[in-house]
């Protein structure tokens, strides 16, 4: 795989660009670009123009993550406000707003039946998961506290929750907090499983392998990218190449490279048969928060392509095939 620039949108949004993933192609529709700002609002994109589709407003602190129902006809956008707004993609209709106390709603992602939406529970130390029929909060997976603490310990505040990662198949979640440990559960056993050692600093992104539901990316400030079999407990391999931290892991749909944002203004693409670096993308000119690959098939959509977003306010989009 070799990624090509094909088009970047300069000042996309008014301030940073926090966000970004790909809204599923529908019958009617090919795939959209969705993505959230500091600016307060979520825009939807055209690929491969990147023209401006629909600007949707309704918060009113910084979108710090936005994430898109499989079906491709709802999305969802979390706020530093604490609410979670869901609506219909093609008509920026709302459905539901989820409200949160300060400081639990951070990144989220749709289950891959669509049934259930995980939501990082930041300070709460813990995962929130919806119901999408019914917009109700049906469980709080809480990371246990480590033996021997008080409830009174400040090391809860170490479990802060910013990233979350639905396995293929939906049985199993994992979180990332701020003191590098990732944590994974049993859904539908509502169960904490086990931690995955290795990080030394916040790992603020999360991606399960499209193609084996035993293997986890993660990415922290420790400028590190891991490779873990999160079944079996272990770290298979740990990446190294940004020179800050990396903020973004996506994997692509073969399921054979993955895509990484930093802090150090690069992204950069990994193939994973070498477990090395293959191409360093210096598009932005500041921290890149977001990459995400579109995924496959959908009406109008040729070759591969993937997405950056920076504290820039641009968004950077690729092709490769």
């Amino acid at each position: 795989m070799k990624l090509a620039g094909l088009k970047s949108a300069e000042n996309a949004h008014d301030e940073s660009v926090w966000a970004a993933t790909w809204v599923p192609a529908t019958d009617n529709r090919p795939a959209l670009l969705l993505t959230g700002s500091l600016d307060e609002t979520v825009k939807l994109w055209r690929a491969d123009e990147l023209d401006l589709e629909r600007i949707n407003i309704g918060h009113c602190l910084g979108v710090v993550s936005v994430a898109a129902h499989p079906s491709g006809v709802i999305a969802a956008s979390a706020s530093l406000d604490s609410f979670v707004r869901v609506f219909d993609v093609d008509t920026n209709a709302s459905i539901a707003t989820l409200e949160a106390p300060p400081s639990e709603v951070w990144q989220m992602q749709f289950d891959p039946k669509g049934t259930t939406l995980a939501v990082a529970g930041g300070g709460s130390a813990s995962v929130k998961l919806w119901d999408t029929a019914t917009w109700k909060l049906i469980a709080s997976l809480s990371i246990p506290r480590p033996e021997g603490s008080k409830p009174s310990d400040k090391s809860n505040s170490k479990k802060f929750v910013l990233s979350v990662a639905w396995c293929p198949h939906g049985r199993r979640l994992a979180c990332g907090s701020m003191d590098g440990t990732i944590s994974v559960f049993d859904v539908a056993r509502a169960k904490f499983l086990h931690h995955l050692e290795g990080h030394s600093m916040p790992v603020r992104s999360l991606v399960y392998s499209p193609i084996d539901a035993r293997v986890l990316f993660s990415s922290s400030d420790d400028t590190h990218v891991h490779m873990y079999d999160a079944e079996g407990k272990s770290l298979v391999g740990a990446m190294s190449g940004h020179t800050s931290w990396v903020l973004s892991v996506d994997a692509s749909p073969d399921g054979t490279a993955i895509a990484t944002g930093s802090s150090d203004r690069t992204v950069r693409l990994w193939d994973l048969s070498m477990r090395a670096a293959v191409q360093t993308m210096s598009n932005h000119t500041d921290q890149v928060w977001g990459v995400s690959f579109r995924p496959l098939g959908g009406n109008g959509s040729q070759g591969g392509r993937l997405a950056s977003v920076s504290d820039d306010k641009s968004i950077s989009l690729y092709g490769y095939s």
